[in-house]
């Protein structure tokens, strides 16, 4: 079966296992991705590639710390609103599920009438976000689209917060970042405008291709020692274990009435 429903901590969640054994687990409670197991060889177990804190609320009452999280309509502080924005704090609804071309795949929907009313008031536009996740192998496909339902235009910013799992954050070289070399010594939130084409990451033990379209910037995170040590759901040493690399429209964009945006994202594993 490519999709069956189960509960992650305290969230109705969904599963997706493609038939070759690749796997991924998304809560309906912000459509967060908070598992992604690959298989990089044939017949060898399905890998985690997803960093998730030990310590991060499952509950539905906190935001979740790892996985995807979806950023919209706003990107951290960048305006007004809920930091980093209402979609990863919201309960999302599944509208499709299945197989397809060999993966496994789900389509998550979040509009308007989905939202509490404080937080509707809070952003008064008419809206649909889709979701869509596949996993195939050694690959994850991410398509998010906002499409504007309503007679005003509005202004929005979205990302993939994706939290990627390594062994040792001192081994990390993240490549092809405007012909940058990255390596991770300290706290690092660093904004790439305007990326063009993949961006090659060296986790130490294996490789990653990053491919991006729609989401014109990428965004490089880790919060190092100090920022770790005052994150009431991180473990002080946690840090170490992951890296953030975001596909990010950070804009904001204008988005017409009856207009659609998409962006896309694709990970690749490749064997070491």
């Amino acid at each position: 079966m490519s999709a069956s429903t189960t509960q992650f901590g305290q969230l109705p969640a969904l599963q997706l296992r493609a038939p070759d054994g690749a796997e991924a687990t998304i809560t309906l409670y912000g459509a967060h991705l908070v598992s992604w197991k690959a298989v990089t060889t044939a017949g060898t177990p399905a890998q985690e590639r997803l960093f998730l804190s030990s310590l991060s609320a499952l509950d539905g009452q906190k935001a979740i710390r790892g996985g995807v999280p979806v950023i919209f309509p706003q990107f951290a502080e960048r305006g007004n609103g809920m930091r980093h924005g209402f979609a990863r704090v919201s309960t999302w609804r599944v509208i499709d599920q299945g197989e397809q071309d060999g993966a496994a795949f789900a389509v998550l929907a979040l509009s308007q009438a989905d939202l509490p009313q404080q937080m509707a008031a809070a952003w008064p536009y008419a809206f649909e976000l889709l979701l869509r996740v596949a996993v195939r192998g050694a690959e994850l496909d991410m398509q998010l689209s906002v499409r504007n339902t309503g007679t005003q235009a509005f202004p929005f910013a979205a990302a993939l917060h994706t939290y990627h799992l390594v062994d040792d954050l001192d081994a990390v070289r993240i490549d092809s970042v405007q012909a940058e070399t990255l390596a991770i010594t300290d706290k690092l939130d660093q904004v790439f405008e305007r990326i063009a084409g993949a961006i090659a990451f060296d986790t130490g033990a294996d490789k990653v291709t990053l491919e991006q379209t729609g989401f014109n910037d990428a965004v490089v995170w880790n919060p190092g020692a100090a920022d770790a040590a005052a994150l009431s759901d991180m473990e002080d040493e946690e840090y170490r274990r992951f890296v953030c690399i975001e596909p990010a429209l950070l804009g904001p964009q204008q988005l017409e009435p009856g207009g659609t945006w998409r962006g896309t994202y694709r990970a690749v594993v490749q064997a070491a």
